[in-house]
């Protein structure tokens, strides 16, 4: 690992502020110190220290310069603003991170991506929703970028993976402190297939605080922010707040006026803030991407399945209206329904009636 990384590394570690990581830099060139081990033995950082930081090193300086040590290891990189991964959506922000740390996938971090983000308990329709639009999007080729949470976060970043979309997580906290400790095998296969990200170092807790200020990468990264469904007073506006402040699109999706998950997205809607979106074809529509299942239907449905899937283009229909519309034999009609639902483009519903995916 080139040391100038080892170096920033430690700053993570020790929380630098941005001014302050200006200022050891300026030490480091007027010393002209070219490790961490100089740098650590430095008078003149040391008396850039405050008495925590100071006394963080003397506590857990070898458990710092281990971590250094072994991020090759654990297969983790560190991102700097000048290599040419650095996320080029974040980099002209005042509070970008000076140090990311990530696992997988970098190319991704310079893709265009959609962040998706709510509560942590959606009800039906906001798990219905999420997954619906979700699957859209990421089938036409943008990145789904979300913060490995309960509910809608944790939804998104499955059903992208689910349909062999690219995903990145945003951690609150470093590698070795996955939260929730549920989500650890998600985080994994997520390092796998798609990106992990933080800007903490591996061993970093996450905090109460960490979480809010995690928001910031997840809005920066992203074209535009959608929220499916979150209450008024959700953490959720923490990243609309910074996708304004960033100048980024807003996307919601309407819910039910009796619903205190849907006041959010419902609040958004009526200000003008957000756009209303009823599907991920509408988001696509947004930006000028064409749906790549489109395409696939148009070149892989036969006479049969064409009719049905044009049969539910007005809405859900049961089987009885389907039969009769079409004028297809029962056989025929469970054959095509079996087909179209085994290829994901159509969904049966627990009313029993069929739907198109």
């Amino acid at each position: 690992m080139e040391k100038i990384k080892e170096i920033y590394a430690l700053f993570a570690s020790l929380e630098f502020s941005k001014s302050k990581v200006e200022k050891a830099l300026n030490i480091i060139a007027k010393e002209k110190i070219e490790d961490v081990d100089e740098l650590y033995k430095n008078d003149a950082f040391v008396n850039l220290l405050s008495t925590n930081e100071y006394h963080n090193i003397i506590k857990n300086g070898d458990q710092i310069i281990s971590m250094i040590k072994h991020l090759e290891e654990k297969n983790i990189q560190i991102i700097l603003q000048d290599d040419e991964n650095y996320p080029k959506s974040l980099i002209n922000f005042d509070d970008a991170p000076y140090t990311l740390f990530a696992k997988g996938d970098l190319s991704l971090l310079n893709q265009d991506a959609i962040a998706v983000v709510g509560t942590r308990m959606p009800s039906n329709y906001g798990v219905y929703a999420t997954n619906k639009i979700v699957e859209e999007v990421a089938k036409a080729g943008l990145v789904i970028i979300s913060g490995l949470a309960y509910g809608v976060d944790s939804l998104s970043h499955k059903k992208c993976l689910e349909v062999g979309g690219k995903t990145i997580a945003v951690l609150g906290g470093g590698f070795d402190h996955i939260y929730p400790e549920p989500h650890t095998f998600l985080a994994d296969e997520i390092a796998q297939k798609g990106l992990l990200l933080s800007e903490y170092p591996p061993s970093s807790k996450p905090t109460k605080y960490s979480f809010p200020k995690r928001n910031r990468i997840i809005a920066g990264l992203s074209k535009g922010v959608l929220i499916t469904e979150a209450g008024i007073k959700s953490g959720t506006i923490h990243t609309k707040e910074f996708a304004l402040e960033y100048g980024k699109d807003l996307f919601a999706v309407p819910g039910n006026i009796n619903s205190a998950k849907s006041e959010l997205p419902n609040s958004l809607i009526k200000s003008g803030q957000a756009e209303c979106v009823l599907s991920g074809k509408d988001i696509l529509e947004y930006y000028g991407v064409s749906s790549s299942k489109e395409k696939k239907i148009a070149i892989t449905l036969n006479f049969e399945e064409q009719i049905i899937m044009d049969l539910l283009q007005d809405g859900e229909k049961d089987f009885d209206e389907l039969a009769k519309k079409s004028n297809f034999s029962t056989n025929i009609l469970n054959s095509c329904l079996t087909t179209l639902e085994i290829r994901g483009l159509i969904k049966k519903m627990p009313s029993k009636t069929f739907m198109l995916n």
